[in-house]
């Protein structure tokens, strides 16, 4: 299979000077591929380098094929209909100017008359076959944008397809839309995303690294498979490398004591005197010989396995994940935790988004809340937290909640993690700040980082671990959108933390990995 996108030997440096992408070598052709790897390694940089947007610091980028990236929706104006959303509106005026005999100079060469078809190719690809091109643009539901944007990428007959975690922020009809396409696509594509199920589409999974990149044959379920196996392997490897330098270890002293032992027998010989002195000599400059090699060698061989022991760590902190027992919440099985009873609720513009809604949560109950954009998920959230109140009904919060926003607002951006901890819970040292947040994988000097440096990632864990750290959890957790802009290792720290939490859990996702890792019970779905 021919290579539509080749990579050879490039290297890319940050403006601030950061060396993302180092000496990549790689190739891609006609097949699905979901790039994979931690926040800030440099995923999104590969692309743009692709587009031309960015130029490597060495090495060379060849495209072969016609590459297509999915833009995010347009700003467009009040009068703006369908074609404008798919980028088409003027060539087809263009060409309707031509029909009727109304062509300006310069239409006649600019016309593209293939145009229709390749939009009604990409319409029925996209699931919209047969719409109205003049429709207002305003009217398409959170799905169909999702696919008119699809759409306007297909138009011009792509041979590979770039799109960056095109899921976020996408509700239920949005994500089967980007799956269906892709499940479909005989083309090449280049996917960044922690959907696990637009992962699964794939036909291998490429992990980029600050090493390199990594290549799994197959889709995410089989990546999964492999990373669990390189897991045992390189805890196996760490385990192994911590014998072996135990044993340099004991081996070195064991040659020096045996060293020991036969240069005191010489001093001994020598003081009851008999040996010629130029012996006497001889023997003593052997031995400091002797002494020399075994000091050097041992010392290298001491050099080797650290190094050793090192390289087998650094494999195993790739792997670590969040495992241990949270401070229990106390939440008794049958407390009342929220109630909604005949909520409703409407913003000031008169839009109702809310309307006789009712619910109960008991106990260490945990709920999600699904349903289409604009169907009032983000509101009953506000609601039940309290930051904006009822136009009729009634809600009884049981308990005291905490809330852990898109932007996991909590944590102050100029201060370090260890002093966010200790502002949220002043009853804590600096010792029980470090140990809490070493348990959420922020162990020495990572604990000091501010919170405003963190990635999306790191900034969820960071949350996490202030308040299911304390001497008490709260008991009730209220997620917006937790998975939204983390990367999978992130993904799977949060989803180990929540696991693990004994208390009540509101959450907002369309990620049904991750509702089903963070162990839901039921779901509450609004607009349907």
């Amino acid at each position: 299979m021919p290579a539509l996108i080749t990579l050879d030997a490039v290297s890319y440096r940050a403006p601030d000077g950061r060396e993302l992408i180092e000496n990549l070598t790689l190739a891609f052709g006609r097949e699905r591929t979901g790039l994979v790897g931690r926040n800030g390694v440099g995923k999104t940089s590969l692309l743009r380098l692709i587009l031309g947007d960015l130029a490597p610091t060495h090495g060379t980028v060849s495209v072969a094929g016609r590459v297509a990236h999915l833009n995010q929706m347009p700003l467009l104006a009040g009068g703006a209909q369908i074609s404008d959303v798919i980028g088409a509106r003027d060539g087809l005026d263009r060409l309707a100017r031509l029909e009727r005999g109304e062509g300006a100079e310069g239409d006649l060469e600019a016309a593209d008359w293939l145009l229709p078809q390749r939009i009604q190719e990409a319409l029925e690809t996209t699931g919209l076959g047969g719409l109205d091109l003049t429709r207002p643009g305003a009217s398409l539901s959170g799905g169909e944008a999702t696919r008119a944007a699809l759409a306007a990428m297909l138009i011009g007959r792509p041979d590979v397809l770039l799109l960056d975690e095109p899921t976020n922020n996408l509700d239920t009809a949005g994500r089967a839309a980007i799956v269906e396409l892709l499940a479909g696509w005989k083309g090449g594509a280049i996917v960044i995303s922690h959907d696990r199920a637009l992962l699964r589409q794939m036909d291998r999974v490429v992990e980029l690294t600050g090493l390199g990149a990594n290549v799994y044959g197959g889709n995410y379920d089989l990546y999964a498979e492999r990373k669990a196996a390189e897991e045992v392997a390189a805890v196996r490897t760490l385990d192994a490398a911590e014998q072996a330098l135990g044993k340099v270890k004991q081996e070195i002293q064991s040659a020096r004591e045996q060293k020991f032992r036969r240069d005191a027998r010489g001093r001994r010989e020598a003081a009851k005197g008999g040996q010629p002195r130029i012996v006497v000599g001889a023997m003593k400059r052997k031995a400091e010989d002797t002494g020399g090699k075994l000091t050097r060698l041992a010392e290298r061989l001491r050099i080797e396995a650290e190094r050793d022991l090192a390289d087998a760590d650094a494999r195993v902190e790739r792997f670590r994940r969040l495992a241990f027992e949270l401070p229990p919440s106390g939440l008794p099985a049958g407390r009342q935790v929220l109630t909604f009873d005949g909520v409703s609720f409407a913003w000031p513009n008169g839009r109702r988004v809310l309307d006789g809604l009712s619910f109960r949560m008991v106990g260490p109950e945990r709920l999600a809340v699904t349903g289409p954009n604009g169907s009032g998920k983000t509101t009953l959230l506000a609601l039940a937290i309290g930051t904006i109140q009822p136009d009729s009904g009634r809600i009884i919060r049981g308990v005291a909640a905490e809330v852990l926003d898109q932007r996991v607002s909590l944590l102050a951006d100029d201060e370090m993690l260890v002093e966010n901890f200790r502002r949220l819970n002043p009853a804590a040292s600096d010792n029980d700040a470090h140990a809490a947040l070493a348990r959420f994988l922020f162990r020495n000097v990572t604990a000091l980082k501010r919170a405003g440096d963190l990635s999306g990632g790191e900034r969820l864990r960071a949350g996490l671990a202030c308040v299911l750290m304390r001497p008490r959890p709260p008991q009730l957790i209220v997620l917006d959108e937790p998975t939204n802009h983390l990367d999978l290792d992130s993904i799977a720290a949060v989803e180990a933390a929540l696991a693990a939490y004994d208390g009540a859990l509101l959450v907002v996702s369309h990620d049904r990995d991750f509702l089903s890792a963070a162990g839901i019970e039921r779901e509450l779905r609004l607009g349907s």
